[in-house]
């Protein structure tokens, strides 16, 4: 990675109201947060960062959670104002906030717009009531709806989110709800199959028996629908579970499909920095107190070894439909060229990329080709 490429920054918010029955990521509830001290210890991180990574034009920055929609505008602003003065932005820099669609939060979009963020990720998560409450969510389906009027109105780019493959989630009521969020216009779709993450409150009621996802057959019908529908209405697969019109991918996510540069600051938040993995505290109490005691959030910075960087970059690489140029030395060309005749991998010299047949079994084709 040289220095002329853009780097992304990734911020994270760790709060949220309530925490969702399927959600795994590094979220919290808190009765009180003291937003003076998170906005001052969210700049000393990024500054520790910006001080490693100098001369560097940030292409991308991207507010994730959590529930970032739950920062006040003036911290959103100052972290993009510390930003900009510590690496300067790209001319088309994607600023973007991941969002409930509560109508408290949406009320906050023009001013998150006006503090600078030009595209929202927004968390319909259903068009379904029943499916909704199912989620854990707080919002119902007319103020959800209402919220991506208000982003539409407000930011220059709209991503919105779906989960499917929902316990008794036939393939007609999918394709219905699919075609009624196709029809919104928007030019982002993040499509994702349930799955059951360990830890969380679904994972405990599958243990039981309680709780059964669509599975094998019934889970690729699903998948292949979800394509065709996407490619006929021109938002194709461009990742295993993104969608979009040609140029409104999200660039600050195709750095990490890309394996690019990454600097992450906020509990929890990972980066990648010249060959380096860095992982910050994951409790926001722990990662506030190493901010105080260090002036940084990080708690481990790992060097990856050659072996590990090209590893990562082919899973990531393999995710996207544009594929990956392969190294030789660490991918089986043998196994790869048995899996073409499959129709499971496409390859063109070095650089191969998964089918719509071999994405369902990506988890499988990772370990097959890869040199030990």
């Amino acid at each position: 990675m040289t220095v002329s490429q853009p780097l992304a920054l990734y911020v994270h918010w760790p709060f949220c109201v309530s925490k969702c029955p399927y959600c795994d990521f590094n979220s919290h509830v808190r009765e009180e947060v003291d937003q003076a001290r998170w906005r001052d210890a969210l700049l000393a991180d990024l500054a520790h960062e910006a001080a490693l990574l100098p001369g560097r034009r940030l292409g991308s920055v991207f507010f994730g959670g959590g529930t970032p929609s739950l920062m006040p505008p003036e911290t959103v602003a100052a972290v993009l104002r510390a930003a900009e003065d510590a690496w300067g932005f790209a001319g088309d820099v994607e600023i973007t906030l991941e969002a409930n669609p509560s109508s408290v939060e949406a009320a906050r979009f023009g001013d998150l717009a006006a503090a600078g963020v030009n595209r929202v990720s927004l968390g319909l998560q259903a068009l379904d009531d029943d499916a909704l409450r199912f989620l854990g969510r707080a919002h119902g389906v007319g103020e959800g709806l209402a919220a991506l009027e208000t982003a539409q109105a407000a930011f220059a780019r709209v991503s919105f989110d779906l989960i499917y493959a929902r316990p008794g989630q036939g393939l007609a009521a999918w394709e219905a709800e699919l075609a009624r969020a196709l029809a919104f216009g928007t030019e982002h779709l993040s499509l994702y199959q349930l799955t059951i993450e360990p830890g969380t409150r679904f994972a405990t009621l599958a243990a039981k028996g309680d709780l059964v996802i669509p599975e094998g057959d019934a889970a690729a019908d699903l998948f292949e629908t979800t394509q065709a529908m996407t490619r006929a209405a021109g938002l194709p697969r461009y990742e295993v579970s993104n969608h979009a019109r040609p140029g409104a991918e999200s660039r600050h996510n195709l750095t990490y499909w890309r394996y690019g540069d990454y600097a992450g600051i906020g509990p929890g938040a990972h980066g990648r920095r010249g060959g380096l993995a860095t992982a910050r505290h994951r409790k926001p109490e722990n990662w506030l107190a190493a901010v105080d005691r260090n002036r940084h959030g990080n708690q481990t910075e790992d060097a990856l070894s050659p072996e590990q960087r090209a590893s990562e970059a082919l899973v990531m690489g393999l995710r996207m439909a544009e594929g990956i140029r392969i190294d030789p030395a660490r991918v089986d060309l043998d196994v790869v060229d048995a899996l073409v005749r499959h129709g499971l991998l496409v390859r063109d010299g070095l650089h191969v990329a998964t089918t719509e047949a071999g994405i369902l079994l990506l988890d499988s084709i990772l370990p097959a080709i890869a040199r030990d």
